[in-house]
């Protein structure tokens, strides 16, 4: 492929959050380069098609492998003009419904709040340790997760502190340090796993109970995690209830006991400590008067030129009729930042074009969703449907379709969403796998949950509701819903 080509390809995967760094690197590296400023008035250009684009670049291509070193070989005039490095970008936002480049989103600003693990290294001050236990204990408290685990063996912790923090500990000392930390707050950190994690939480609960039902229940599910925790996990309920001769009653509240605990007890903290990231959809649908018309984000139509001071040069060398051997270098530099400005240029408008022409053809092939807002609705359609509308190569389209957001009035979608295969009903029609999967999720949804329905009969109702498929392809699609087999679906 051609640098051209090269450089189009890796400017469609970047998505249009990105797409502004991605051109201020480029900016920064060529000097030729520079954003149109926006006091100066717009020239009328004429669109180029990707062919014209292409055959510009051919012709460029040739003259350089000519004669690239020869100074003679270009005509300065050709870098000077009004001419084309002035793209008036066709689908900007300010194009459609009034909407100008004022109408972006503000930023969005943030309080500062303690972070999870400033807000155990506060707690760990408050404790009575001695100062090389305080700094064993905040060296533990650095190496929990964000999800509040300690999955590090004891032998590796004891060799970093002694590597590391040029501190010598025994085990016994270390499990000692270690379970003050497992009292710090919230219950269950520096577990090692989900098991004790629940446990520390449950021993906590524990605590505060000295009688009754409650503490019992909990007394009761303590034993059931520290003896019968893979029966629980796999839900084997009839041996846990004969192991403690209860009944399925009682068995259920010990249940309720560990299921209001929490799994993740840093979760709630670092989800606070991360800076939220918002999507910036590349397109926007309307619906107009039942007209569906699309709009390509401004931010994916930056307005480029080629820099004026980079011109003036040009127009130095070109009146100068006494050129040096430095001056001669020098414009050759200049043509060759030029010639990268304008590449850039043309990479930035085919990325438009080509954005614009794949969204359109996934609005008309899907275009009954896109009224409704019903996944039913979804056509079977896969990259070469796409490609052999368009003309682009499949490895083109499967680049747009991996990175880029449609926002609809019914919610916000990655283009890849639209694409399924199909499976046929007993009608002779075609059908999307989405629409079997959402028929599937419902029949799940509606099944009596103390006698959940297995593969066999979920392929047995999708059958009678007209659709050819087997057994496995049912939990294949079960799978993929992240929804659990009949047994782990069962409840009491």
């Amino acid at each position: 492929m051609s640098p051209q080509q090269i450089q189009l390809m890796k400017l469609l995967q970047v998505p249009t959050g990105s797409l502004e760094e991605r051109v201020d690197i480029e900016i920064q590296e060529n000097p030729a380069l520079e954003y149109k400023n926006e006091q100066e008035e717009d020239s009328d250009i004429n669109e180029k098609t990707r062919e014209d684009l292409d055959k510009e670049r051919k012709a460029k291509e040739e003259t350089e492998t000519r004669d690239e070193y020869d100074y003679g070989n270009f005509d300065v005039k050709e870098y000077l003009g009004a001419p084309d490095d002035r793209p008036n970008y066709e689908y900007g936002d300010s194009h459609y419904n009034g909407s100008t480049d004022d109408d972006v989103a503000p930023a969005v600003q943030y309080k500062l709040e303690e972070s999870f693990h400033e807000l155990l290294q506060s707690q760990i001050k408050m404790m009575d340790l001695k100062p090389e236990e305080k700094l064993v204990a905040e060296f533990l408290v650095g190496s929990i997760d964000d999800d509040g685990y300690l999955r590090r063996d004891k032998q590796s912790l004891i060799d970093d502190l002694a590597f590391r923090q040029n501190i010598k500990i025994d085990k016994a000392s270390l499990e000692y340090i270690l379970d003050k930390v497992k009292s710090l707050d919230p219950p269950g950190l520096c577990a090692a796993d989900l098991r004790e994690c629940l446990l520390l939480q449950l021993i906590r609960k524990k605590q505060g109970l000295e009688s009754g039902t409650r503490r019992e229940n909990i007394l009761l599910a303590i034993k059931t995690l520290e003896k019968y925790f893979d029966e629980f996990s796999k839900k084997h309920y009839d041996k846990i209830v004969k192991a403690f001769s209860i009944n399925n009653e009682k068995l259920k509240e010990v249940i309720g006991e560990i299921v209001k605990l929490n799994p993740r007890p840093g979760g709630m903290f670092t989800a606070n400590d991360k800076v939220a990231s918002f999507l910036i959809p590349d397109f926007t649908v309307f619906n107009e008067e039942g007209e569906l018309r699309i709009q390509l984000n401004s931010r994916n139509a930056p307005e480029l030129r080629i820099s004026g001071h980079y011109r003036n040069m040009l127009e130095d060398y070109a009146k100068n009729k006494k050129r040096s051997k430095e001056q001669k270098d020098a414009v050759m530099f200049i043509k060759q930042k030029i010639d990268s400005a304008k590449w850039f240029i043309d990479a930035i408008k085919q990325r438009q074009n080509t954005l614009m022409l794949t969204m359109d053809t996934i609005l008309r092939l899907q275009e009954a969703f896109f009224f409704s807002g019903d996944e039913t609705d979804i056509r079977p359609m896969i990259l070469k449907d796409i490609s052999d509308r368009t003309g682009f190569d499949i490895s083109t389209i499967s680049r747009v379709v991996n990175s880029k957001f449609v926002q609809t009035e019914f919610g916000t979608f990655k283009l890849k969403f639209f694409f399924s295969e199909g499976l046929s009903t007993t009608d002779g029609d075609d059908v999307s796998t989405k629409q079997v999967k959402k028929v599937l999720h419902g029949i799940i949804d509606e099944e009596d949950k103390k006698k959940p329905l297995s593969d066999e009969k979920l392929t047995d109702f999708l059958i009678k509701k007209g659709y050819k498929i087997a057994r496995r392809t049912v939990a294949k699609y079960r799978e993929q819903l992240n929804i659990p087999v009949a047994r782990l679906r069962k409840q009491l």
